[in-house]
């Protein structure tokens, strides 16, 4: 870093879609000095969602007509057999255009004259510093050197910022389309596999007679994306276009350092079942402000200030919920054929869609869960399920206490 300019801001922002973008608005009106750092010239490029969200969304943020495509009004779930149960109710999920909302809150932050952005620029490394007593942190970047209090990484599930602080995420890959189709336009479809088994294969209505078609796996996810297509009888070679993702699998990682935090994708914050993280990153960007904000009023960059205010919120908060969705996903992996077929039946033969449709919820499940663990023959399929894999039930208890 010797014998090169250094530029001075308080506060340096490595990644500019919806977490970056969104936690730098919340300190827009603050007197912060805020320097924001994206590898793509493009915000919200490359495009890399299937873009179906909880209608929290629009209680979370205010959300322009024009972001949302669609809603879903009915989720279908297919088995690895074929066999189905389809579920509505007052949960109608936004199909969204991802790109838009990631450009969103950029185009509310060009205007404040607190925030720089610099597009097209690469987060390389950071190191610690002391400048007149005080701990600083010198950032790195492919264009020039970056003087900052504090450091946050929004920069995704392969988080270079993280990877100073030995943060890993476990990751799976994912594949997507989009193409011209005949399925049903208010229906989501995913498709449960063994191929695919953490996580599942989806069909997303867009509108217009465009659907979004993929799946994700932590291996093969090509080969097994051919199949996928295979068994929808879906050539690719009509594709719209076409889209590779990577996806945070797991609990909320460590999220607090000295001087540092990590938010979205970075930290882990996404749903296991689904894959998704924007409603959690939200959330965690709020508790992000708050502790950053409260970090410059009293001097206080240390890691211990930054748990306290930042990442003990988190997992009060939204950090439960995703070790419960862990928990179902973990389970859901682990169910054979069979299994998937005795819990449909109990499903279509007890009434137990008018259940989901009145308590499920996309993101905070707790309530169906309890609701579920109530009706005697689900209870009893869970203990035989536990019966036979003795294995994940310790695993489980172990996610749930930690």
């Amino acid at each position: 870093m010797e014998g090169r300019n250094i530029e001075n801001f308080d506060l340096c922002v490595v990644g500019a879609s919806i977490a970056g973008n969104y936690l730098t608005y919340l300190l827009s009106k603050s007197n912060i000095n805020i320097v924001v750092i994206e590898e793509h010239k493009d915000i919200g490029l490359p495009f890399q969602c299937a873009g179906i969200i909880s209608q929290k969304l629009g209680q979370l943020i205010e959300l322009p007509e024009e972001i949302v495509l669609n809603r879903v009004k009915t989720a279908k779930i297919i088995n690895p057999s074929g066999n189905f149960i389809k579920l509505s109710g007052n949960e109608h999920p936004f199909v969204i255009n991802r790109i838009a909302l990631d450009r969103l809150y950029y185009g509310k932050n060009k205007i404040a004259t607190n925030i720089t952005y610099y597009l097209g620029e690469r987060f390389r490394s950071f190191r610690y510093g002391v400048e007149n007593g005080q701990k600083c942190v010198l950032i790195d970047t492919s264009k020039r050197l970056i003087k900052a209090k504090m450091l946050i990484g929004c920069d995704g599930p392969l988080t270079s910022v993280g990877k100073h602080l030995k943060v890993k995420n476990k990751l799976l890959y994912a594949a997507q389309i989009r193409i011209k189709g005949n399925f049903h336009e208010n229906e989501a479809v995913m498709y449960f596999h063994p191929l695919w088994k953490q996580l599942f294969g989806w069909i997303v209505p867009e509108g217009n007679n465009v659907y979004r078609i993929g799946i994700a796996s932590s291996k093969n996810v090509k080969k097994c994306f051919h199949i996928y297509l295979k068994k929808l009888g879906i050539d690719i070679n009509n594709k719209i276009d076409q889209q590779g993702g990577i996806i945070p699998y797991g609990i909320m990682n460590k999220s607090a350092f000295k001087h540092v935090l990590l938010l979205g994708d970075a930290a882990g914050q996404v749903k296991a079942t689904t894959g998704g993280g924007i409603v959690m990153l939200l959330t965690a960007a709020k508790h992000a402000s708050n502790c950053v904000k409260l970090s410059f009023k009293q001097n206080n960059f240390s890691k211990r200030f930054i748990k306290k205010h930042y990442e003990k919120p988190c997992l009060r908060t939204i950090g439960k919920e995703l070790k419960l969705h862990y928990v179902i996903r973990l389970i859901l992996e682990r169910l054979t054929n069979k299994d998937f077929e005795v819990f449909f039946k109990i499903v279509k033969e007890n009434k137990i869609e008018h259940i989901i449709t009145l308590y499920g919820d996309m993101d905070f499940p707790k309530d169906l869960i309890f609701k579920l663990l109530k009706k005697p023959l689900v209870f009893t399929f869970l203990i035989k399920f536990s019966l036979k894999n003795p294995n994940i039930f310790i695993k489980l208890l172990k996610i749930l206490t930690k």
